[in-house]
């Protein structure tokens, strides 16, 4: 609606779950702008009056989604196309791999360094070619066909300029060299002429999450800094990011240091301003903060944020037939495109996808670029990278719906500890342990009294923050151990530098890892090369795969001993799938049910391939199902599984104080093709909860665990409660309906219902 000539809009915003309790929001002056639906999740930063938000040009800010972090970088690259920071959401893969980024990349590590350990020249020299010529970034130069002679050849040009700005702004406080800042002072803001003077490096690649402005991002260098000018000098804490590339003082690249200004304030006092800082140069430039620059960023975040958050939608036909949407506008500049990192999945999406849309219209000179970049591709593929992208969108959607960070900093430890998902009040011990380079070994111990029951593993991946909001996801890692008092985790920081009396908590990672690079696959399945379509040919089109004709092409005379003993062992089936994957051309698909000698197979065929001096890729579905155990005949005849993480955890210290470490407790993908004399599958359920839970509601996770006892399987559970679960009925009515099961009714002290157990017999 319209206040006068102004556009503004209204939003009534609620923080019930009941709906009620309403309150007004008013954007203006372009925060009207803003893609907002009902449904949306937002958080506002400003001043309520009378249950009125405005939030204007002066004032207030409107986070759209504030639990999905973005970083400076995505911001910066909408500034020019919000379709490329969309895509790179996405294929994330795509953003690197250049020699570029390679050399950035070792230049911001030496640079770094150098300023954190005040080394001088000769020494920068030195840690620039022990970095160049050690095995860190050995591979990616492989990987681009580059030699450390030329990349240290490309480095040593940066150096003059490394050492003529630390003699400029390192620790020298008569320097001359002049510049502009704005800054508070006061009730009123100044632009003056200063001299800048870095005294202490703070932090190098510092990691701030900020769920207050749905804003991400690592500081290349957090420093102090005195600011010298009339008629004194002011001190304070800035982020200086640093650029390997061109000299530019863009607009993308002063948005980034804008950012991170922002991001200081989950940490400390507003730093107003940072500095921008070219590595070929020695130039650095000050890059101020205000609140217009500020409001336009965020802005740009809450577009990207939106397109993000709103991936799907609706069909005609009901909620049950999802489909894409659009993407944002391609934009009409050809020159652009042609340099971009996401063009080849952004012709893509539009062929794929958008142009199926009557509602999505493209620049027309756009249009003859796209079909020419797509042409190679079939209407198959096509309809294959549609659907599949749709699959995965629907799976990281779940993700973020169920699991995800957000849990962090929206539940206390303490709330988050009954669901034994994390573990707070640590404080750290003993000293920190650098294990390789990048790599920190940390001691954690309960500040009061012994570890509650956790669903921490050895091997999990932990997210490290302080109790404290503002120090969230400050190193992330794995658990080594887990003891009734300790906890130590390997680190990608180190928390040392730290002050002594901080709390952290542990907060087991929850996240979507590897969709990331099954987007990136995706993406690559469709490239125009020769490897690509073959694999289309293969996977999308059923092309047969091809087999050569006899095995003396593949194997060699001199191996024909070493592969018969290999093979010694194996039964009639298995030898004929071993020699179908050595006459393989292309794939081989080894099928069998449960406790047929998968497992075995494949072990043997990883051995035969490594004689013959084969490779090969293994694929395996394996299904996550907890193995437990209890006492019977010989203990190391026996298994017990569960679908709950908890009641591992709690198996297995039941196990360790009655001292018996011959019952195996483990999950199934550690269990795979073996078995077990007797089986004992505790369901844990027993509540008739509307909300059921998805470990018990998947047939292929029950058949993996009903399928590994070899002589006598005993299921646990409250028959009543699994009923519920639609595989579980079925398993049970089948079993009584063969007269292949009797039921025990457990009746415990003071409990309501009986605990039946169902034993096969």
């Amino acid at each position: 609606q319209r206040n006068g000539s102004d556009a503004e809009k209204h939003l009534t915003i609620t923080a019930s779950q009941s709906l009620q309790d309403t309150e007004l929001c008013i954007l203006r002056n372009g925060w009207e702008s803003v893609p907002v639906v009902p449904g949306d999740i937002i958080h506002l930063e400003g001043e309520c009056s009378s249950g009125i938000w405005v939030i204007n040009e002066q004032s207030g800010y409107l986070v759209l989604y504030p639990d999905l972090l973005l970083s400076g970088t995505t911001i910066s690259n909408s500034i020019r196309c919000m379709r490329r920071a969309v895509l790179s959401e996405r294929f994330r893969g795509s953003e690197s791999g250049s020699r570029q980024t390679l050399v950035g990349t070792i230049l911001h590590e030496i640079f770094q360094q150098s300023v954190t350990n005040n080394l001088a020249q000769g020494k920068v020299e030195e840690l620039a070619k022990k970095i160049v010529y050690g095995q860190k970034y050995l591979k990616e130069m492989y990987h681009l066909n580059l030699r450390q002679t030329e990349i240290m050849r490309e480095v040593e040009e940066y150096l003059p300029s490394f050492f003529k700005w630390a003699e400029d702004f390192m620790h020298n406080p008569a320097n001359q060299n002049k510049m502009q800042l704005k800054l508070s002072s006061g009730e009123k803001t100044e632009d003056f002429s200063c001299t800048i003077e870095i005294v202490d490096i703070l932090d190098i690649e510092e990691n701030i999450w900020s769920p207050r402005f749905g804003l991400k991002g690592k500081i290349d260098v957090t420093a102090r800094v005195k600011i010298h000018r009339e008629p004194g000098v002011q001190s304070r804490v800035m982020p200086l990011e640093l650029k390997s590339g061109k000299e530019s003082n863009s607009i993308e690249h002063r948005s980034q240091v804008i950012l991170y200004t922002l991001l200081n304030l989950e940490r400390r006092v507003d730093p107003e301003a940072g500095f921008l800082l070219y590595l070929k140069t020695g130039t650095m430039y000050p890059v101020s903060g205000g609140r217009m620059d500020r409001r336009e960023l965020m802005k740009l975040r809450n577009h990207v944020a939106f397109y993000l958050m709103h991936s799907t939608r609706e069909s005609a036909m009901g909620r049950q037939n999802s489909q894409l949407a659009a993407l944002p506008p391609v934009v009409d500049d050809s020159q652009a495109c042609k340099y971009c990192s996401q063009v080849h999945n952004c012709f893509l999406y539009s062929r794929a996808v958008e142009q199926k849309m009557a509602s999505v219209s493209f620049p027309p000179a756009m249009v003859s670029i796209i079909e020419r970049e797509t042409q190679h591709l079939k209407p198959s593929h096509l309809e294959y990278f549609s659907l599949w992208y749709l699959m995965l969108t629907l799976e990281l959607q779940s993700g973020e719906g169920n699991k995800g960070y957000k849990n962090i900093w929206m539940m206390p430890s303490l709330e988050r500890e009954k669901a034994g998902d994390c573990v707070g009040n640590m404080i750290r011990v003993e000293e920190v342990q650098e294990i390789s380079e990048g790599k920190y070994l940390h001691f954690f111990q309960r500040g009061n009294g012994a570890i509650p029951g956790t669903n921490l593993l050895v091997g999990d991946r932990v997210v490290v923050s302080g109790e404290e909001n503002g120090l969230l996801g400050l190193a992330t890692g794995y658990v080594k151990e887990v003891s009734v008092t300790k906890v130590s985790c390997l680190l990608d920081r180190n928390l040392s530098k730290l002050p002594k009396n901080i709390i952290f908590r542990l907060d087991h990672e929850e996240g979507n890892f590897g969709i990331g690079v099954t987007f990136e696959n995706l993406s690559k399945l469709m490239n125009d090369s020769p490897v690509s379509e073959r694999l289309r040919n293969l996977i999308i089109d059923f092309h047969k795969p091809r087999f050569i004709q006899h095995l003396s092409s593949v194997l060699p005379p001199e191996a024909k001993e070493t592969v018969a003993n290999i093979l010694k062992g194996l039964n009639k089936p298995q030898k004929q799938a071993m020699k179908k994957v050595l006459l393989s051309k292309d794939y081989t698909l080894i099928v069998g049910m449960p406790g047929t000698g998968k497992t075995t197979t494949i072990c043997a065929l990883v051995r035969l391939l490594s004689q013959v001096n084969c490779s090969g890729h293994f694929c395996l579905f394996l299904f996550s199902f907890c193995f437990f155990l209890q006492a019977g005949c010989n203990p190391s005849d026996i298994g017990i599984i569960s679908p709950y993480r908890h009641q591992l955890k709690t198996i297995t210290d039941l196990m360790a104080k009655l001292k018996e470490n011959r019952v195996e407790v483990n999950t199934v993908d550690k269990y795979q093709g073996r078995d077990k004399s007797v089986i004992i599958v505790s369901f844990v359920r027993n509540s008739k909860e509307e909300n059921l839970g998805a470990l018990l509601k998947d047939w292929r996770r029950l058949n993996v665990a009903i399928t590994r006892a070899k002589h006598k399987l005993i299921m646990v559970g409250c028959v009543p409660s699994l009923s519920y679960y639609p595989p579980l009925e079925k398993l049970l009515c089948h079993l009584q309906s063969e007269a292949m099961i009797s039921f025990f009714s457990v009746l415990f002290s003071g409990a309501h219902e009986s605990l039946h157990t169902c034993n096969i017999l």
